[in-house]
Order: structure tokens, then C-alpha cells, then sequence
């Protein structure tokens, strides 16, 4: 059952912490188009920021699975550091080549920033819900 509060995690850091700080960013004039774009995504038409909170509870998922058992400060730091690389890695390397976008230094460095902050708010909703993965005294997860 913990795993759909990693995925709402997941979810509602996209939506507040991500779109947030890039809101944070259109403001600022660092990016040319606003958060939360509502232009259908392929394949199923849904808002662009619907499917990327989507993809951001699969990363939830994910986190929650390899970190979520941790102990402060390491869950926080890894959260943050892993959450920064792994969906920007995907992003750069994968995502904007098939989409046939421009993979630069700022786009990276954008990217990184942007899904840290987004790995942080992962961590919050994660402790904030009940989570957290704690071991048992055989050393086992629950």
C-alpha cells in the first residue's frame, strides 16, 4: 500500500514543487513558456503536466523503493541528489532526443535543478503521508 503514496508522492511534488520553482523560473525570464501546460500529450491527448506528474509518481515509486528505507540526513541528501540526476538523465538522453529538442548545458543544468527540488518534495509528501520504509528487526523491510 505504500507504494500509491510513493506514486502520490511522486504526483504532487511534480505539480508543487517542480512546477513551482519553474513557475519561479518563467518569472525570473530563465525560461520562455509558463508551468502547468495544458497542450494535449501524445498518446492519449491528456495536459502535458498531468502526463509529466504521472511520470513523476513512477519516479516516486522508484525513490520510495531504493531510498525510502533510509535514516536522515542520508534519505534526504540521496532523495535529492537521485531525484536531480535519474529524471534528468531520462530527460536529456532519452525524452528530448525522441522529441527532438535542443539537449544543452542550461538544459541540463535547468534539469538538474529543477528535479532536485523536485526529489526534495518527493521526500516531504513521502514523510508527510507515512511512507517511509522502516526496518524490521530481521532486517527485513516493511
Amino acid at each position: 500500500m505504500s507504494w500509491i503514496k510513493a506514486f502520490i508522492s511522486g504526483f504532487l511534488a511534480t505539480l508543487i514543487f517542480h512546477q513551482g520553482l519553474f513557475g519561479l523560473f518563467y518569472l525570473a525570464g530563465v525560461v520562455p513558456v509558463g508551468p502547468f501546460n495544458l497542450s494535449p500529450a501524445p498518446p492519449l491527448g491528456v495536459p502535458a503536466v498531468v502526463s509529466l506528474a504521472f511520470f513523476g509518481g513512477l519516479w516516486g515509486v522508484l525513490l520510495w523503493a531504493l531510498l525510502g528505507h533510509l535514516k536522515p540526513p542520508a534519505f534526504w541528501c540521496l532523495m535529492i541528489v537521485l531525484g536531480a540526476i535519474g529524471p534528468t538523465a531520462v530527460a536529456m538522453l532519452v525524452v528530448f532526443p525522441l522529441k527532438g529538442m535542443e539537449v544543452s548545458a542550461q538544459s541540463w543544468f535547468g534539469g538538474l535543478i529543477l528535479n532536485g527540488f523536485w526529489g526534495l518534495g518527493v521526500a516531504v509528501f513521502l514523510t508527510l503521508l507515512g511512507a517511509r520504509q522502516t526496518r524490521t528487526t530481521n532486517g527485513n523491510l516493511q
